[in-house]
């Protein structure tokens, strides 16, 4: 398993799932995840799946107009009209060991809202559709505020969505218990609370806006 590919593979399906519970399904080809619609906020219109990935491999399957976002999961991109939203780091870490499992599963609409309550301070955006609940893992510690979504699209668990004052812990052993054995992928702007509990930086990536 080529990790770095695997964690933009992985995370290109997180988007394709967003995009799917909000009726826009995009398509994959080997090099790119496109969407032909805007997609939803936060969620980039295409994602790469391959260093060799190209211009004309992302900006042929989307609006390419004002507002098109592209995640260039390589780094390796020239996007002439883009502006750079944002850079990142893909982590990866071995499996955890077992520890309990101090965080529930989201189940149901009304957690579901809970949920995106405390992801969003307080607001209920509905970016996330009760129909992600059959397909990815939501998962939540009400008491301390702490939550993140798990996605289990091949040999490495897609971590995202992390949020809360110290989360990691609790998500490593919760990822542990629902997932034992398999390693976890993801990104993080600030990469340094995951990098000291275990995880390692793996490459970088780079969010493309157009103005």
């Amino acid at each position: 398993m080529n990790v770095l590919t695997e964690a933009a593979r992985d995370n290109a399906a997180w988007c394709d799932l967003m995009c799917r519970a909000h009726g826009r399904p995009g398509a994959f080809t080997g090099r790119a995840w496109t969407n032909p619609v805007r997609t939803p906020p936060f969620y980039p219109d295409a994602v790469t799946l391959s260093p060799d990935a190209t211009a004309a491999d992302v900006l042929g399957g989307i609006d390419a107009g004002t507002g098109a976002t592209v995640k260039d999961s390589f780094a390796v991109l020239d996007l002439p009209g883009f502006d750079v939203l944002f850079e990142a780091r893909w982590i990866h870490r071995a499996a955890p060991a077992a520890a309990g499992m101090p965080w529930e599963v989201v189940r149901d609409p009304a957690a579901l809202e809970g949920w995106e309550r405390a992801c969003f301070a307080g607001e209920v955006t509905d970016l996330f559709p009760p129909a992600l609940l059959t397909e990815a893992t939501i998962v939540h510690d009400r008491v301390n505020a702490h939550g993140a979504v798990l996605t289990a699209t091949g040999p490495a668990v897609g971590v995202s969505n992390v949020f809360g004052p110290d989360p990691w812990p609790g998500l490593l052993a919760t990822a542990a218990a629902l997932f034992p054995g398999r390693p976890l992928v993801g990104y993080e702007t600030d990469p340094e609370p995951a990098l000291h509990h275990g995880f390692t930086t793996i490459g970088p990536l780079r969010v493309w806006l157009k103005p």
